[in-house]
């Protein structure tokens, strides 16, 4: 049970490292726009994917 507390411990001293060295920042700007990007992806994805379907019903009521 020792062993697993240093572990843990060990764990938590590398995260607030990381956390409090600034890296948290930079990572925080790059999902933000990272966000932004998948978020207009997925948006395109959906206004093409209505507009075939759209097409669609057009050529099946002709």
């Amino acid at each position: 049970m020792l062993s697993w507390a240093l572990t843990f411990f060990i764990f938590s001293l590398v995260a607030a490292l990381f956390g409090f060295g600034g890296i948290a920042v930079a990572s925080a700007g790059i999902a933000q726009i990272l966000f932004y990007v998948f978020l207009g992806l997925f948006l395109l994805s959906l206004v093409t994917g209505l507009a075939r379907r759209g097409n669609r019903a057009i050529k099946n009521s002709l």
